[in-house]
């Protein structure tokens, strides 16, 4: 393989929240380019999250040095300050001080979404619990890894969320950490910028996940099945088109100029022609402006 083709050889990355989905994509792709990957999340071979769902770290982590990179799981509690400083000490120890890439990805929150009914109707303690789940964890992974960074003088923060606008998503603690974690890689962008760090926040389009693929019924040999349920669904794209995504912006020297934007899939695959998996190019915003605009107004604002 020609070092083109492994722009980030020679790399560290920490992907938390790499169990599945997104974070098990971007793991994946970066392995892919090069880099040593640490996955962390809390569902281990030595037992499963609350969530209670079959992947795991390891898993992830195989694929990392399958896809040609080199996979290190390390089971963290992104909600536990001191499981966190730890990780982060094993990184430093283990990479002589090196961090280039962190990756907060951390979510869970779908058990905890109602969307159903108003803030002024829904359980209190099941929202907040969501904020922490999905905010907290973001801040308290930054606060101890970025440090490595600084003292580099390099690196990219990237905060993955759900949309690049001031568009609301539908439910109040949902809509609230989505757009939060957006605010997240503004804020770090402002404080890193005269480190030479750079922060973004990324969305995928309509992302195909272990998750929906189950809810739908099929696998992603016949994903294209369940556009039988949802039209839209035939529009979806997999894990790894977010983490070609997270791959190319990590690999582009001139990545500051990007700092504190909020981008997307479908706008970056434009600018650094990555593929799918599939090799095809999903843009869910233009088949939102073609197909979805009409009934439910633009996907909002570009932040």
């Amino acid at each position: 393989m020609t070092t083109d083709a492994r722009p980030l050889a020679g790399k560290v990355a920490l992907v938390a929240g790499g169990t599945r989905g997104g974070g098990r994509g971007i793991a994946v792709e970066l392995g892919a380019a090069g880099a040593t990957v640490y996955v962390t999340g809390r569902s281990s071979t030595g037992g499963r999250s609350d969530l209670d769902r079959p992947e795991t770290i390891e898993q992830t982590a195989e694929q990392v040095t399958a896809a040609g990179g080199l996979g290190i799981p390390v089971r963290t509690d992104h909600s536990s300050p001191e499981e966190v400083r730890a990780l982060v000490e094993k990184i430093a120890a283990e990479q002589d001080g090196r961090l280039d890439i962190l990756v907060n990805s951390v979510w869970g929150g779908d058990p905890l979404t109602d969307w159903e009914h108003p803030l002024w109707e829904q359980d209190l303690d099941t929202g907040l619990r969501l904020l922490r789940q999905a905010v907290e964890t973001h801040v308290i992974t930054s606060r101890f890894a970025l440090p490595l960074m600084v003292a580099r003088k390099s690196g990219l923060v990237v905060e993955v969320t759900d949309g690049n606008t001031a568009r609301y998503r539908g439910t109040f603690f949902y809509d609230l950490a989505k757009s939060a974690v957006i605010r997240l890689a503004v804020a770090q962008a402002a404080e890193l910028r005269p480190h030479g760090v750079a922060a973004v926040s990324l969305t995928p389009g309509f992302l195909r996940s272990e998750a929906l693929l189950e809810h739908f019924g099929v696998t992603e040999a016949n994903w294209r099945d369940a556009a039988a349920q949802d039209p839209n669904f035939a529009h979806s794209e997999t894990p790894a088109y977010l983490g070609r995504a997270v791959a190319a912006l990590a690999a582009d020297p001139d990545v500051m100029a990007r700092t504190g934007r909020a981008l997307a899939t479908w706008d970056l695959y434009k600018e650094y022609g990555f593929t799918d998996a599939d090799g095809t190019q999903p843009d869910f915003a233009a088949h939102w402006a073609e197909n979805l605009q009409e009934e439910f107004g633009p996907l909002g604002d570009s932040l």
